[in-house]
């Protein structure tokens, strides 16, 4: 009775996992298609992170449904805190939302995750920063970011993330010394 139990239980997360590879093959160019396997995967596997994770970036970024995509990630979660590609899409969903406390705390605690991507979490924090206009800050979220990231091509969007801060900083007024004030006019008798 057991083994039979088992067999049924493995059989349908294989059912799950195939519906959930036609999903990702899906997204996001047929919507349609993707919303239909990871309804079927999660009637398999209703607290399947994968799926749970995918439905939450469709009602994001498709449908712009910010409240349903935060109840999915806070499910995926809730289910695995070591799935790490929640992370920063759940990160996303939060700033886009204006929940800045909220998405604080959030990478704050994925940061203390162990295994969890540090570089793009504290380039999240840095656009987080960014968005509340504290540009310090947040060039300071971009060094921690660059110390922790490993490869080139990430590198590369830490400088592009750096680049546009540092285009916000405000401009230093330039101030002129006396001392030059004088030597010109002097030169000016």
């Amino acid at each position: 009775m057991i083994l039979q139990n088992d067999k049924q239980e493995n059989n349908m997360g294989t059912l799950a996992n195939n519906y959930i590879f036609k999903a990702l093959d899906a997204y996001p160019y047929d919507l349609e298609e993707a919303i239909e396997a990871l309804t079927y995967a999660l009637a398999y596997d209703e607290k399947n992170t994968i799926a749970l994770c995918l439905m939450g970036r469709i009602h994001a970024e498709a449908l712009y449904n910010y409240h349903k995509a935060k109840e999915y990630y806070a499910e995926a979660l809730a289910e695995n805190i070591h799935a790490f590609n929640i992370y920063p899409n759940y990160i996303n969903v939060l700033l886009w939302n204006e929940d800045f406390e909220e998405a604080e705390k959030l990478i704050d605690f994925a940061l203390g995750v162990k295994g969890s991507d540090k570089a793009v979490l504290y380039l999240k924090k840095a656009v987080l920063f960014e968005t509340k206009k504290k540009y310090k800050k947040a060039l300071k979220s971009v060094i921690k970011a660059r110390e922790h990231s490993f490869n080139s091509e990430f590198s590369y969007t830490i400088d592009e993330e750096e680049k546009r801060i540092k285009g916000k900083l405000p401009k230093k007024k330039k101030v002129k010394s006396k001392k030059k004030d004088k030597k010109s006019k002097k030169k000016k008798k």
